[in-house]
């Protein structure tokens, strides 16, 4: 402002023109900032011993220690705008997704099925009609030796409370918004099953205590030596199975979910270790593993191998409708090097064919049930859900 007025600073001291508080703080501390590019394109024409271009500098300004050379500042407004608006439209996705009409594109099939649920707050007990359809099976459609071996579960207290804690984190908001960011940057070379792991999100639910016990037929006090769950991910369905054992070993390929699994004191065994440990296991589980790993018929194989022959039982999950993959880094799925064969297109047909796999592997199915297989939800979803087969199987 002085030098457009023209006006000159006052005082006997000398003080150069401009030489203001506000001039004087911060970056270039003791000069003006104006006379920054002015002190270095002169410094810069003397070092190459010519003249430099524009007025020379004021006799006051000589004394003035050199201008610094400063790097490029990265654009942070710039990063902190593009964060803000990603958060704003997550939020705004979010709300428009609860309101008016579109709240029911939020899967409704989800919420539908959990306004039912809510309608019985009790335990359902055998036999009525109201069972809900998540665990319900044509048996008609199921093969003469299937038939009695069925088991029908019902919704029970157990899985209500995974469904109540899941809708009330998919309300964290901030939580949510979070975990979403941290997704979509390390999905760039990592899976989603590391990410999960490394998040502590994502848990899944497979059967509660109840269902667990009755679907192996035994009570609360039942004991076992050897569990060996293979899969664990971060050993919550581990955790239902746990008390009725005196020794847990657990695999798992994704090393944020070893840190999980480590932090709850389970042992955890290599992918090529479990088999060659030299002792036998009297329970193995394998829940909603064949359709995600490359060598389905070895894996079965393997457990046969190390199963205990005579009072060793697996417990087996798998998804129906069958879709195997394999997910690698980055998300990308790629087709398994071995295929069951599974046929049918209804939950019931390929439980049907699912017999002849089995029996080709060294087992035959003692008991079956049909249970929903459950995830924590996230901003858009309180939970997910896919329709699981789950099998006792025993050694022939």
């Amino acid at each position: 402002p002085a030098r457009s007025s023209g006006r000159r600073a006052s005082g006997s001291g000398g003080r150069p023109p401009h030489a203001c508080v506000c001039c004087q703080r911060g970056r270039g501390a003791g000069r003006p900032r104006w006379l920054l590019p002015w002190r270095k394109e002169a410094e810069a024409a003397a070092a190459g011993g010519g003249e430099p271009a524009g007025p020379p500098l004021p006799p006051w300004a000589a004394s003035l220690p050199s201008a610094p050379d400063r790097e490029p500042r990265p654009p942070m407004r710039l990063c902190l705008a593009w964060l803000g608006c990603y958060t704003l439209s997550l939020w705004v996705l979010r709300k428009r997704m609860w309101a008016g009409p579109a709240r029911y594109l939020r899967s409704p099939l989800s919420r539908s099925l959990y306004a039912n649920m809510m309608g019985s707050l009790g335990p359902t007990e055998p036999g009525l009609k109201e069972s809900h359809q998540w665990y319900l099976c044509n048996t008609e459609q199921l093969c003469e030796s299937l038939q009695p071996v069925f088991v029908q579960s019902y919704l029970d207290q157990g899985t209500q409370i995974f469904l109540n804690n899941s809708i009330e984190k998919s309300g964290w908001l901030f939580i949510q918004l979070y975990h979403s960011f941290v997704s979509s940057v390390f999905s760039l070379f990592m899976s989603r099953t590391s990410i999960n792991g490394l998040l502590g999100r994502g848990s899944m639910f497979v059967f509660s205590p109840d269902q667990f016990q009755r679907l192996l037929k035994i009570n609360p006090d039942w004991k076992s030596r050897r569990l060996l769950d293979l899969g664990a991910g971060d050993g919550e369905v581990t955790k239902v199975m746990s008390p009725h054992f005196e020794e847990i070993y657990a695999t798992e390929l994704s090393e944020t979910m070893i840190w999980q699994l480590q932090k709850k004191k389970y042992r955890v065994l290599g992918i090529n270790e479990w088999q060659n440990t030299g002792f036998q296991y009297d329970v193995i589980s394998c829940l909603n593993l064949l359709d995600r790993c490359d060598q389905p018929l070895t894996l079965l194989k393997d457990i046969r191998n190390v199963l205990e022959p005579t009072r060793g039982r697996v417990i087996l999950a798998l998804v129906l409708p069958f879709h195997p993959y394999v997910e690698n880094v980055g998300g990308k799925w790629d087709k398994p090097s071995e295929v069951l064969d599974i046929k049918g297109l209804t939950w019931e047909e390929q439980v049907n064919s699912l017999l002849e796999v089995f029996r080709k592997a060294g087992f035959a199915i003692e008991a079956f049930t049909r249970l929903p297989y459950l995830c924590e939800g996230d901003m858009y979803n309180d939970f997910y859900v896919l329709d699981d087969a789950v099998f006792v199987l025993k050694p022939v």
